[in-house]
């Protein structure tokens, strides 16, 4: 089996991963010099196949390294090596800000159909129209034959208080009094206050 060779330092004189990591841990910046030249590379490589984005890459993969420095404490050689606890930081953190990303577009979209949404409920709306509509028709039923005629030629068929009295052979005078008339009734059975 071959062995790794390294170019251009002497293997023996380096401290292992784990040594550095423990010294990082007591805020050795020579120590996480060192760990940052073994695992930058790594790191950014992982957090770039899952992100796919170098700009958004290169922040996650300072974000790590940040992490490493401040949570170095928290390594534990017996639970496994350096550089994949390192590693699973890395995509945990390049996950999250995929996770992030899609949460925020989400949000965005939510956000423009809530805009596209009318101000008003149409069912709503369509309920209270229907129930107006049968409560006039039932204070409709409650006028003489005469105010009802006039009402409905007047305000449902347009027609001016003159032709309504001609439609009916009624003189005008009536027909006028006959509206005024059934419009009281009609908003006294409405409950409307004028």
């Amino acid at each position: 089996m071959k062995e790794a060779v390294e170019i251009g330092r002497n293997p023996a004189a380096q401290p292992g991963l784990p040594d550095l990591m423990a010294d990082v841990a007591r805020g050795d910046h020579e120590a996480f010099a060192a760990v940052y030249d073994v695992v930058a590379g790594p790191v950014l490589g992982i957090v770039r196949r899952v992100l796919r984005d170098l700009a958004q890459s290169e922040e996650v993969a300072q974000e790590v390294l940040v992490e490493v420095w401040r949570t170095a404490a928290r390594y534990r050689p017996e639970r496994g090596t350096a550089i994949n606890w390192v590693l699973t930081l890395a995509h945990r953190r390049a996950v999250d800000r995929v996770r992030s990303a899609a949460a925020s577009a989400a949000r965005e979209h939510k956000a423009a159909l809530l805009d596209r949404t009318p101000e008003f409920d149409e069912v709503t709306e369509q309920v209270e129209a229907r129930l107006e509509r049968e409560q006039v028709r039932r204070c409709l039923r409650t006028l003489t034959e005469l105010q009802r005629q006039s009402v409905t030629l007047a305000y449902y068929r347009g027609l001016t208080y003159r032709e309504v009295a001609e439609l009916l052979t009624l003189p005008l005078g009536t027909v006028k009094t006959r509206l005024r008339d059934g419009l009281i009734r009609l908003r006294d059975c409405l409950g409307v206050t004028a």
